[in-house]
Formats: structure tokens, C-alpha cells, sequence
């Protein structure tokens, strides 16, 4: 592994220089090494020490350069026991009294700085272990304004009576999981009084059902006999076998606090039992935990989908009790409509004429698996489609009774006296492959009421959020409208058979909005955020970057004199906010049709190169400005080709842009070009002076890491890993990205670190040499921020991600093992937040939301556990989300005051905007990083056994093709932005 890193200090000169190395199979000599003065040493010009291997302590060996290092307090009464096995006394933060808002940001930044000296880390966290142990919530944040919310959560009163779990098995085997509520309702209503003890049934649609106590039989079978649509009766054997009793005393004695164990299996036992009674009402669909229904309201999405309203529901443990989080959702549904006319909007195609290849696998994949009905006078059956045949069906045959050859189209005209008037389009093949049933498209009706699970078009999705987003204010009411509408206190199985009731109160917070963190730009100039954003007016970048040679690529059909005015303005609006940028490009613009791409981007490449050795050799190019053509789909292409083949930075603008010459379009681009030629745009002020706590007092790197898994139907499609880690310590603005391919929605990353032979890698160990050479220091702390992680998958992801993340560490130099905090980033969650009196200009933006910087970390988070949600940004539409960080495994001890101050004030460090975002910025550019590798090996040509549910397809995945292998002059800089 090679590479170059560059650092650059302050306003002062310290800490300029450049480090260069290679790491091999043997720990680099050159990381354990710490030269003084070479790198990045920040704006203090403070050197830090070496940390030797036999080192004790890093509190005895590192220097605090935060303002005043405050002595541990003595250990609260109840020491933990960390993730591995040690007993840590956590030091309380002295703290002032909470912030008036007139008081200044900076102030309330010291009281976070003086952070607890960590220790050094425990042994390495065993590969073989089962089960980390999380860390305790060590305390309550503080600081802030103290302002009053509500959150869609409804307090459970649990009654007294313990769910008995029952197995069910279903014969012949029924794999709908709406044909299988039906079968157990029919059973329970039948069987209720004579053979379940006049117990009601919870059941989850798949192998459990729920009683509110034991039934009289260890085991039984149950025959249910259904008629369907066509008149036919269909009996099914259900078996019903005792499984298990979950005890409420230890849910009850878990929510105290007096039990470690989250005993999950209970709560989501009473969980089925609460989306049973939400679910009984008349035509809802269950879909996960959402059900949804036309009475809720429903539109057109365009392409033969629709969509309909609904509600999410899930039973939460929280510190008030169990809270049941309610929330409005919205889900695309098939529309019931004729097949063929499907097929026609599906593809906005005249459907008279053939279908291409690419164009029926694409029905293909839109249909498979979706249910269809044939109907005629006093007569309607169900289908399955299997797929679609290859022929049209003017070309398909069979053998009829007699043995004849007789073909499709005759035989539905003789039959049944139907004239095929589409005969070029394909026929739905149901049935098996070895007895297919042909069904013409003009005949089926796509059933009501099933999930459409497919990727939705820009339209649908613009069509979409029009029609389901809602302020705050409507969305509190639908909430309170649906809790009433479910009636869970009048339901015999929740509030007779279980004892259960819920409140109909949206629960109020105590909540508190930090102070926005004041940013450092050019010269002496500082701004401080209002309303998480401001703008650069009269303001220049803090360190702009240097292009002096760059090129245009047009591929629009936009003018090249109106393309050149537009790069001018550009060019200018870089050099106005402090990007040293040459006027004149290194040669003259190529405007070519999109067609051939590729062939014209290796011209420029060439004609650049031929430039460049007379005029200045041994450089390269450094931007190309790329005009995007009208049609879509060439992205990516181009990305590929500029950042894995030719090794070219590039910043793409879309054709409509280039006539309107807007002033703000062209400063958000000059940021995005600012960073991607290596500059910076603003920093925190607290990283300059030392105040921003757990980062500024030893080197510290910062990573992002995330998992992007692709779309459903794309069975033979990698997931992609991204991990990004700040490379400029102390400012943490600058991120360096790497990307890995892995097996089909794998979750964990797989190459954080690897070890082949006596040979080491992995992003990790990569990005923690990248952080050596650029700073000339090794992390003597690691904060990795990890989004995308489900809480069903965190102690798998914390045991390998964190054993990765040693041995990375180890690998590089003998007991090297810096402190780790490894945070988790959910945004796919369903709490909302909304102001406690609407249209108050105190506690809510001008869209009604709550305010950024709003923090909560009582009542609605973990009974014990160390989480927080942080609404960081400031709402544009709809209903803002919170982003909910859970601290699953922290040896630097953090305060639930300086994680709060920390997260909030990186999440106004994003570089593409003059706006607080909402998501940690490490964890964002893992995000962007992981779309942009997937925009690679996007757009490939479809093969027709790549369809959703084809066991085939799985079993072809596990060998997973590399990623295109990113440039290094690419990847040494924010490309992904």
C-alpha cells in the first residue's frame, strides 16, 4: 500500500510538511515513529508526544490541549462493568448551570472540553464472544435551553396476565401471510369456546400464535375448511403446539432497571398482540409492522402503482415503561387494473407493438410473484405469476386432451371466445415449469391490495411526498386520529384477555436546544449559525483550494457559448469565495453527443496530457467541468470512468442550469469543487481553539461507516460498503473514503481488516495509515460513528466490526489498541417530535418543526442504555425526523453532555451546504460514498433469470465481483461529494 499525504497548519505556518510510506506485511516503522513538526498539527502548534507500545497510560503520556483538564470526580456509587469485563469508574463532567440562550456558544462549548482522561484499552474484544455487554447511561445532558416537546409515543399499562406462546404449522403449506391470518381467524372463531378456554388469538402471520394464558392441550390439530373465490372448498390442518410462557415480571422488573437483559421476546408478544387488535378492522393490510388501508386515502403514483396510507406501530421499551410508537406511513400498492393495461403505462409503450428483451424482463421483474386473477361471469380464480414466457403469444402451443398441438390463441378462442388483441405481447406464465399455465395479459386483473416492492421511478417518488407529506401540526392529528380509530382499550383481546391499556396522550418531553457551534472562515471572520443555517455573503473558504488546469466535456445540446458563459460564472464565483482557479482551461471545450461517452473522456484525458508536457509536465488535470446530457442514466458511467480509469476529479452540472446562471446555484457548486480539489470551507471554531470536546485534547480520528444494499430485484447485485475517516485532525472536516463490495444485503462490513498470509489490509488499517501520513500523528482515540445497523443486528455488527477494528490497530504496530467509542446512527426510525404549543416562533422554525439542536435523552430512550435522539437540522417540509445515536461500546468514557455537544457541532461541518444536516457528516459521506461505488456497476445489461425470488440467483451471489478500483488521486480527496 502506498501514498502521499499532505498537511497544512493555520494562519501560524505550524504543523506544515508532508509524510510519505508504505505499509506491508510488518507493522510500518513509520507509524510508531511520530516526527515533530512534519503533518498537520493544527492550529495550536502543540506537538503531542509519542506513544510508545509499553506505554501504561495515554493519560500519562499524551498532552491535554484542551483548556484546563478537569480532575476526576469521585466514582459514582454503581461502577459498571464495560464491554470487556473490566470494572470503569466513570468521572462526572463538572458542569455550570444550564446556558441562558443570550450566553455566548463558546462558553458552553469549555464546559465539555476538560473530557475524561480515558484509559488505555482493555484487551482485544474476542472474536469467539457471544455477547458485548452495552455500556450504561452514565448520566443526563445538561446544557441547552430547556424547552418542552411531544413525541409520538403512548404509555402501555401492562396487565397481569403472561403470554403463552403456541407454534403453529400450517398443512399443505401456505406461503401468503394474509391467506394465513385468514386460516387462524376462521379457526379462532370457530374453535374459540369449544377448544381454546374462550381465549382470542394473537398471531403473527407466520409460525406463533399468543394466548393471554395456557390453553386446555399441549398440543392439538385443528381442520379449518375455507371456500375460495371459485366456489372451491379447501381444508387446511393446523397444528397448534405449546412453545413457551413469557414472564412479565421480568419485562416489568427490566423497565425498572433491576434486570440487565432486555427480555425481547415478551415485548414482541405483546407486540403482535397490539397490531392483532389494530389489524382486525376491516380491509387493512399488514405489511411488517405498518398496516395500511384505503380508509387512511389513497392516490395514483403513475405506472400502473398507487399508494395507500397507513399507520407504523411498534412496542418500545422506554424509561417511562412500554411506550407504543405510533406513526403515519404511506406504501406503494399494485394498482387493480388489467395486466396488459399495466404493461402499457408500466412501460409507456404502445403495447400493439413487441416488447424489446430488456423491456419484457423488466415486466418480468415488475410482476413476478404478484397474484392475478381470471375473471368471467360467476367465476373468478387466483394465479401466481411465475414469470413471463419469451415468446409472444401468438407463438405459444400445447398439447391439448387429445394429444393435437393446438396454440394459445385458438385455444382461448375456441374455448371461451376470447379474441387475443394483443398477440405480440408475452403470455404470464403460473404454474410450474413443468406444467405451465399460459394467461393472456388481457384477461388477468392484478389483485387489490398487494405491496409493489420495487424501486419507485423519480416520478412515483415526486408523486409520492406530495401527496403523504405533512406539517407537524396535520401530522399530530392523523396520529391521535388513527390512536382513537384503533381502539385498543375497547378490544376484547388487548384490554379483557391481556389487561393492557394505552394512553391516548402523546407523551411530553423535557427536551433541550444547544447552542449552534460558531464557524471560523477566512482571515478573522466567524459566523454564527441561526436556525441551523447561514450564508457566505462577503465570506471566503477558510483554506481554498489550488486549479490550475481543468477542462469542459459538454454533452448536452446547450450552446457552447452559453456552456462557456456558464463555466465563467462558475470560475468566478470559485475565485470570489477564495479557490486559487486559473480562467482559462488547459484546452478548448469538447462538446460531443452522449453516445460514446466514454471514448470522449479518454480524448480529453489525451489532449491534456499532450498540453501538459509542454506547458507544465509532471502535473496533471485537475477538474473537469462535465455538462450532463438531457436524457439520464450517464452519471455514473462517467464517474466511473473519471475516478477508476483516468484518475480525474470531475464536478457534473445538469443542462438546465447552464442558462440561468443563478448566484447561489454556482456558490453551493463552488463548495462541492472546494473540496474535491482539496480545501476546506469552514471549520469549527472550537477545533481552533481547543474547546471541541474529545477531539482537540489528543489526535483523534473520526469514522463514518455505512452499509447501501441494493434495491429489491436486484438479487445478483452486491451490497456496498463505505468507510470514511477525517484525515485533517483537529478541524475534522476533511474525509478520506474507501468502498468494498460484499455478499447480497450482508450487514456487517466484511473488509474492515483482512490478513492473507503475511500480508494485512482493510479499509480500517488503510485509513488509519492515510491519518498517519496526513497528520503526522498515529489516533490516540477513535470515534466511529456506524449507521444503517438495525438493533436486531447490533451485538452481531459491534463483535466483528469492533474485533476488526482492534486487529486493524494491531496489525500497524505491537499493542497499539487506542480507546474506542463506536456510536450507532439510525435514521429509519418512526419517532417524531412536535412543539408543545404550534406556531410558537421560541420553539419552532418557519416550518413548524422544532427547532435544530433540539436534544432528548429521557422518557422515550433506553431504560439503561447510553442513547440520545438529536434533531440537528432545521425542517423544509414535512415533519422533521430526529436522529437516534446508540453508544454500544466506549472506553473514552464520553459524557452524555460531550457526545451531544460533539455530534451536533460536526452536523455543521457538511461541506455541500451552508445548513446544519441531519446525520453526523461521517456517517453522510460513508453514505454518499457507497451511491457513488454503486453508480459504477450500475446499468449493466439485465439478465432474465435476475428477478426477484429465484433461489438460482441467491446461490450466484456469493461470489462477489470487485468494485472498479478507485483512482489514488482520486480517493486522497472528498470526490464523493
Amino acid at each position: 500500500m502506498s501514498g502521499r499525504g499532505r498537511g497544512r497548519g493555520g494562519p501560524t505556518g505550524a504543523g506544515r510538511g508532508r509524510g510519505r510510506g508504505r505499509g506491508g506485511a510488518q507493522p510500518s516503522p513509520s507509524f510508531s515513529q511520530e516526527p515533530s513538526g512534519r503533518g498537520n498539527a493544527g492550529q495550536s502548534g502543540h506537538t503531542v508526544p509519542v506513544l510508545s507500545a509499553s506505554s501504561s497510560s495515554l493519560s500519562t503520556k499524551v498532552e491535554n490541549l484542551s483548556i484546563g483538564s478537569a480532575p476526576p470526580s469521585p466514582a459514582p456509587a454503581g461502577a459498571r462493568v464495560t464491554a470487556t469485563g473490566s470494572v470503569s469508574q466513570q468521572p462526572a463532567m463538572q458542569q455550570r448551570t444550564a446556558q441562558t440562550p443570550s450566553a455566548p456558544a463558546v462558553a458552553t462549548q469549555q464546559q465539555v472540553a476538560d473530557a475524561p482522561t480515558p484509559p488505555v484499552a482493555g484487551p482485544l474484544v474476542p472474536s469467539s464472544s457471544k455477547k458485548i455487554s452495552v455500556p450504561a447511561r452514565n448520566g443526563f445532558g445538561t446544557i441547552g435551553r430547556p424547552c418542552r416537546i411531544r413525541a409520538n409515543h403512548f404509555l402501555v399499562d401492562l396487565g397481569q396476565k403472561d403470554p403463552h406462546q403456541y407454534d403453529v404449522a400450517i398443512t399443505p403449506e401456505v406461503t401468503s401471510k394474509k391467506k394465513c391470518r385468514e386460516i387462524m381467524k376462521f379457526l379462532s372463531s370457530l374453535y374459540r369456546a369449544s377448544h381454546l378456554n374462550n381465549l382470542l388469538l394473537a398471531y403473527d402471520g407466520k409460525k406463533s400464535v399468543f394466548a393471554a394464558g395456557p390453553l386446555p392441550f399441549e398440543s392439538k390439530e385443528f381442520v379449518v375448511k375455507i371456500t375460495e373465490h371459485d366456489g372451491r372448498e379447501r381444508e387446511f390442518r393446523v397444528t397448534i403446539k405449546f412453545a413457551a410462557k413469557k414472564d412479565l415480571h421480568y419485562l416489568k422488573q427490566f423497565l425498572s432497571g433491576r434486570h440487565p437483559d432486555i427480555p425481547q421476546e415478551t415485548i414482541q408478544a405483546l407486540d403482535v398482540v397490539l397490531r392483532e387488535s389494530a389489524s382486525s378492522l376491516i380491509d387493512r393490510e399488514v405489511v411488517g409492522r405498518s398496516l395500511f388501508g384505503t380508509e387512511f386515502g389513497h392516490g395514483l403514483l403513475g405506472d400502473g402503482i398507487e399508494f395507500w396510507k397507513g399507520f407504523y406501530q411498534s412496542l418500545r421499551p422506554t424509561q417511562m415503561g412500554l411506550s407504543l410508537n405510533i406513526d403515519m406511513s404511506a406504501r406503494a400498492f399494485y394498482e387493480p387494473r388489467l395486466v396488459s393495461d399495466f404493461i402499457g403505462e408500466f412501460l409507456n409503450k404502445d403495447i400493439s407493438r413487441p416488447l424489446t428483451d430488456q423491456e419484457r424482463i423488466k415486466v418480468k421483474r415488475a410482476l413476478r410473484g404478484v397474484r392475478v386473477e381470471v375473471r368471467r361471469q360467476n367465476y373468478m380464480r387466483r394465479y401466481k405469476v411465475q414469470g413471463l414466457t419469451v415468446q409472444p403469444i401468438n407463438q405459444l402451443t400445447f398439447p391439448d386432451e387429445t394429444g393435437a398441438i393446438i396454440s394459445v390463441v385458438q385455444y382461448f378462442r375456441d374455448r371461451y371466445n376470447i379474441n387475443i388483441r394483443f398477440p405480440l405481447l408475452p403470455a404470464i406464465q403460473a404454474g410450474t415449469d413443468a406444467k405451465p399455465t399460459y394467461l393472456p395479459t388481457e384477461i388477468c386483473w392484478l389483485a387489490g391490495g398487494q405491496r409493489y416492492p420495487l424501486k419507485l421511478n423519480e416520478k412515483q417518488v415526486t408523486n409520492l411526498l406530495r401527496a403523504t407529506c405533512q406539517r407537524p401540526k396535520d401530522r399530530e392529528e392523523s396520529i391521535l386520529a388513527t390512536m382513537r380509530s384503533n381502539k385498543y382499550n375497547t378490544d376484547e383481546l388487548v384490554n379483557k384477555d391481556f389487561g393492557m391499556r394505552v394512553r391516548e396522550q402523546l407523551t411530553t418531553i423535557d427536551a433541550r436546544i444547544l447552542p449552534p457551534p460558531p464557524l471560523k472562515y477566512h482571515g478573522s471572520s466567524e459566523v454564527n449559525p441561526s436556525v441551523g443555517q447561514w450564508n457566505m455573503i462577503d465570506l471566503k473558504m477558510i483554506n481554498g483550494g489550488t486549479v490550475n488546469y481543468w477542462a469542459i466535456a459538454n454533452f448536452s445540446r446547450q450552446r457552447e457559448d452559453a456552456v462557456m458563459r456558464f463555466c465563467s460564472e462558475l470560475v468566478q464565483m470559485c475565485q470570489n469565495k477564495g479557490i486559487v482557479f486559473n480562467p482559462q482551461p488547459l484546452i478548448r471545450m469538447i462538446s460531443a453527443p452522449p453516445n460514446n461517452i466514454e471514448r470522449v473522456l479518454v480524448d480529453i484525458q489525451t489532449q491534456c496530457k499532450s498540453q501538459l508536457s509542454r506547458v507544465a509536465p509532471n502535473n496533471q488535470l485537475q477538474l473537469l467541468f462535465v455538462i450532463l446530457p438531457e436524457a439520464k442514466g450517464t452519471y455514473g458511467r462517467i464517474k466511473r470512468v473519471c475516478e477508476t480509469e483516468l484518475g480525474i476529479v470531475s464536478q457534473c452540472c445538469k443542462p438546465q442550469h447552464v442558462m440561468k446562471l443563478s448566484k447561489q446555484y454556482f456558490e453551493n457548486v463552488a463548495m462541492k469543487i472546494n473540496v474535491k480539489v482539496g480545501g476546506r470551507n469552514s471549520v469549527l471554531s472550537a477545533s481552533l481553539n481547543g474547546r471541541l470536546p474529545y477531539v482537540t485534547d489528543r489526535p483523534t480520528i473520526i469514522f463514518g461507516a455505512d452499509v447501501t444494499h441494493p434495491s429489491p430485484g436486484e438479487d445478483s447485485s452486491p451490497s456496498i460498503a463505505a468507510v470514511v475517516a477525517s484525515m485533517d485532525w483537529p478541524q475534522v472536516t476533511k474525509y478520506k473514503a474507501l468502498v468494498s463490495a460484499q455478499p447480497h444485503r450482508q450487514e456487517i462490513i466484511q473488509d474492515l481488516y483482512h490478513k492473507k498470509g503475511a500480508d494485512h489490509g482493510g479499509l480500517i488499517r488503510e485509513l488509519l495509515i492515510s491519518f498517519r501520513r496526513s497528520t503526522g500523528h498515529k489516533p490516540h482515540r477513535i470515534i466511529f460513528y456506524r449507521d444503517g445497523v438495525s438493533e436486531g443486528q447490533f451485538n452481531e455488527v459491534l463483535l466483528s466490526e469492533m474485533d476488526s477494528i482492534r486487529k486493524a490497530c494491531v496489525s500497524l504496530e505491537e499493542n497499539y489498541m487506542p480507546p474506542v467509542t463506536f456510536i450507532v446512527v439510525q435514521k429509519r426510525h418512526h419517532t417524531r417530535f412536535f412543539p408543545e404549543r404550534h406556531g410558537d416562533r421560541n420553539t419552532t422554525d418557519r416550518s413548524g418543526n422544532i427547532l435544530p439542536g433540539t436534544v432528548v435523552d429521557t422518557k422515550i430512550c433506553h431504560p439503561t442504555e447510553f442513547d440520545f435522539y438529536l434533531c440537528s437540522h432545521a425542517g423544509i417540509q414535512g415533519t422533521s425526523r430526529p436522529t437516534h445515536y446508540h453508544v454500544l461500546y466506549d472506553e473514552n468514557k464520553f459524557t452524555a453532555d460531550g457526545l451531544q455537544i460533539l455530534t451536533n457541532s460536526l452536523c455543521y461541518t457538511y461541506a455541500r451546504c451552508t445548513r446544519s444536516v441531519s446525520i453526523v457528516p461521517p456517517a453522510f459521506y460513508a453514505h454518499l460514498a457507497a451511491f457513488r461505488a454503486r453508480s459504477y456497476i450500475e446499468g449493466a445489461d439485465l439478465s432474465d433469470s435476475d428477478s426477484r425470488g429465484g433461489r438460482a440467483t441467491r446461490d450466484r451471489v456469493a461470489e462477489v465481483r470487485p468494485l472498479p478500483v478507485i483512482h489514488d488521486s482520486v480517493k486522497s480527496v472528498m470526490f464523493y461529494c
